[in-house]
């Protein structure tokens, strides 16, 4: 929405269908059983809530699409990365929907066309759009830009070194070709795309590193941010970058979903000032509730962290950790809420 200066289009339409996908997701996990043995039942189960799922994330890319329709969008680095992931990410869905049949998937089941569907859902879902959103959330925790011509090749590099490393593994697998096997035969007739593949990893690989090479300049050197470089629309923009330990000092009153973008920014009134308090609203309707004052700092929160992720390692281990941890946790609780 930053670069194209529009509201998300559709935007309960995204949320249903972001809804819709986490319940989706409980239902079709199995289709990575197909080959296991499972009832014909389970089997056609599976498969059709494998194949519903690519109907709202359709919902998801076309809205997302609609966005940036009839904008001329500021084509900076993380827009770049989000185009990124639309090309890569589609094409993994549709592979993730042939994988879904289970004729299909029998024959293509432990080959490399798996690997190539696994990455570019992978990979195009999650990782552009996490190297995306941490180019464009390191301004505001470093108070820097980062350097715009390090980011455009970072993305060129990566997007072009992706499809050139795991393309050609979709062929691979459809040509029979087994994962977790460590060689094969020269008369296979797969060394040229493996060839293909091998280069395309080096391309990931200086991709990787201008990147990172990119955050290290801008950390240290890059242009001083101020604070909304993006011209974005929530709350987080309209304080310092790096933001200081209060935030907001008068409280931002919030009216729409785009509060940075509405005619006239108003603050909330009747707040202390001398304590950190803040006015707590109803949650179906946002209608002044209550005042609440903010504990200060403590270690409570982090002591009753390490006791649960111990607790939680432990127990991967012996049952026992949950006897062992519980009071810790306790401990820790009786601390934090202690009056």
């Amino acid at each position: 929405m930053a670069f194209s200066r529009r509201p998300l289009v559709g935007y309960p339409a995204i949320v249903g269908s972001l809804v819709t996908t986490g319940g989706l997701g409980f239902a079709l996990w199995a289709h990575h059983m197909f080959a296991a043995g499972m009832s014909h039942g389970q089997s056609v189960f599976f498969m059709v809530a494998s194949m519903a799922i690519a109907l709202p994330t359709g919902i998801q890319i076309f809205c997302w699409i609609a966005t940036l329709w009839g904008t001329r969008p500021a084509l900076r680095t993380p827009l770049l990365f989000v185009v990124g992931f639309f090309l890569t990410f589609v094409l993994g869905g549709l592979t993730g929907v042939v994988l879904a049949s289970v004729p299909v998937d029998l024959q293509l089941h432990d080959t490399f066309f798996v690997v190539a569907h696994l990455h570019y859902v992978l990979i195009g879902g999650a990782v552009f759009p996490l190297l995306g959103a941490l180019w464009y959330w390191l301004p505001k925790m470093s108070g820097r830009l980062m350097p715009e011509p390090a980011g455009r090749a970072s993305v060129a590099l990566l997007v072009a070194g992706f499809h050139l490393t795991f393309f050609p593994m979709h062929q691979l697998g459809l040509e029979g070709m087994p994962r977790r096997v460590f060689t094969y035969g020269r008369d296979t007739g797969w060394a040229g795309l493996n060839l293909v593949a091998t280069g395309g990893a080096f391309v990931i690989l200086a991709g990787l590193l201008v990147y990172v090479a990119g955050l290290a300049w801008g950390l240290r050197r890059g242009r001083l941010a101020g604070p909304d470089p993006w011209g974005a629309d929530t709350l987080e923009w309209a304080t310092a970058s790096p933001p200081p330990s209060y935030n907001h000092a008068p409280l931002p009153a919030v009216t729409s979903r785009h509060p940075l973008w509405a005619p006239a920014a108003t603050t909330v009134t009747g707040i202390r000032s001398e304590v950190r308090e803040i006015l707590v609203t109803t949650a179906g309707h946002a209608a002044p509730s209550h005042r609440q004052v903010l504990d200060g700092p403590a270690v409570a929160p982090l002591l009753l962290s390490a006791a649960v992720t111990a607790t939680l390692v432990g127990v991967v281990f012996t049952p026992w950790a949950i006897v062992w941890g519980s009071p810790l946790c306790f401990a820790a609780l009786t601390l934090w809420f202690w009056p």
